[in-house]
């Protein structure tokens, strides 16, 4: 086993870094069953990635992730080139060897941080200019540098620039950032085709914009599936707009897309988000939200959230979800967990980010299992009806 881990995070490069096979598809319905093979492993999709931004899920050793049934993470472009830069990440071989990860690595390009961190980011055709928020000094990222360091540090999968902007936002504004996002991707393509003797197997996925303008967004869509790329993201969305108006721009935007290659909606990860976007011809998404929600001591379970640090959960001597085999069902009770978080020990964090991240990697299990079953209709029916989520009535 330690010698097969080794070659994945030695892997070489590939003539086809990525290969997409649909598996199964639900009967009148978007849902798909897939897998998506990398030189460093196989995902089963749809499937779920934990987000590692700086090199490391937060509090978790990456044996930890992997047991949870994660086979995939993503890392972040912008905040990797600030710290530990590029020329750290080589001299220690590559992403992959730094942190200790062996499967495989999708990495952001650093359009989301146009957005969060719009304050230090100034914005041009020729690319984008952040002053760092940590120190103030300054760092270009261009197509091109973005392709440059994800394929430098080895990433498996690496996203061409975008320009994300928040929401709402004016016609206009959405339709120049979708079109600078057009441009970019160009660029992207020819540099990633100009590298790919020395990329190493990294794959290229683009990314569509367009807001919540319909017509904005089939015509991005259009322009990323005719594009050279392994795979198509879906960008721009989970940034404040209603749920209903997300679902809606998927369905503008992946009947548009190329049928044989993966489908990734960028930035979501609650529960009821992962079945609706399954339902609407989605294989891939990431968040941050399982594991920093994990650390605030909100925990998902069968029925909802819950929140462990409330008195409620003081007595109960049994586990968080009956029915999840993660170390903290399996080992450990509510009780304990209730505790920990109270007297702030790292323990508690640890295990609820565990739990969250296995909890949604069983979602993504029973998914695959109700499409292979042609069952989808019914279980995401079922899912609904006992799955309250924040805020619902």
């Amino acid at each position: 086993m330690e010698r097969e881990m080794e070659e994945r995070m030695n892997a070489p490069a590939s003539i086809a870094p990525l290969r997409f096979a649909l598996l199964a598809e639900a009967g009148g319905g978007q849902a798909r069953r897939g897998e998506l093979r990398l030189a460093r492993g196989a995902i089963q999709t749809p499937a779920f990635m934990p987000v590692g931004t700086q090199a490391t899920v937060k509090t978790l050793h990456p044996d930890e992730v992997e047991a949870t049934g994660a086979r995939i993470i993503l890392a972040n472009t912008y905040h990797l080139m600030l710290r530990p830069g590029l020329e750290t990440l080589r001299d220690a071989g590559g992403l992959h060897r730094f942190m200790g990860w062996r499967r495989p690595i999708l990495t952001d390009c650093g359009g989301f941080q146009i957005f969060s961190l719009a304050q230090h980011a100034r914005v041009r055709d020729e690319g984008v200019t952040f002053r760092s928020h940590i120190d103030g000094s300054p760092h270009a990222l261009t197509p091109e540098r973005a392709v440059d360091l994800q394929i430098g540090w080895g990433s498996d999968i690496a996203m061409a620039l975008d320009h994300l902007v928040g929401l709402p936002a004016s016609r206009e504004v959405v339709r120049d950032a979708a079109e600078r996002s057009h441009r970019w991707l160009a660029r992207c393509v020819a540099r990633h085709r100009e590298l790919d003797g020395a990329s190493g197997g990294t794959a290229l996925f683009g990314i569509c914009q367009g807001g919540l303008e319909p017509d904005l967004r089939r015509d991005s869509a259009r322009v990323v599936a005719a594009a050279d790329v392994a795979g198509c993201a879906v960008g721009g969305l989970s940034v404040g707009e209603p749920k209903e108006e997300m679902a809606a721009m998927l369905e503008v935007v992946t009947p548009e897309l190329p049928r044989d290659k993966p489908r990734y909606l960028m930035g979501v990860g609650s529960p009821e988000d992962l079945w609706m976007g399954v339902e609407r011809g989605i294989d891939l998404f990431d968040c941050v939200l399982p594991t920093r929600l994990a650390r605030n001591g909100a925990l998902f379970t069968p029925g909802g959230r819950i929140a462990i640090r409330n008195r409620r959960w003081s007595q109960h001597h049994r586990p968080i979800d009956e029915t999840c085999d993660c170390d903290a069902c399996s080992r450990f009770t509510a009780a304990y967990l209730h505790h920990l978080f109270r007297a702030n020990e790292v323990l508690g964090l640890r295990l609820a980010s565990v739990h969250n991240l296995r909890f949604l990697a069983r979602e993504m299990e029973a998914i695959r299992a109700a499409i292979e079953a042609d069952a989808f209709g019914s279980a995401a029916a079922a899912f609904r009806e006992r799955y309250r989520p924040v805020g619902a009535t």
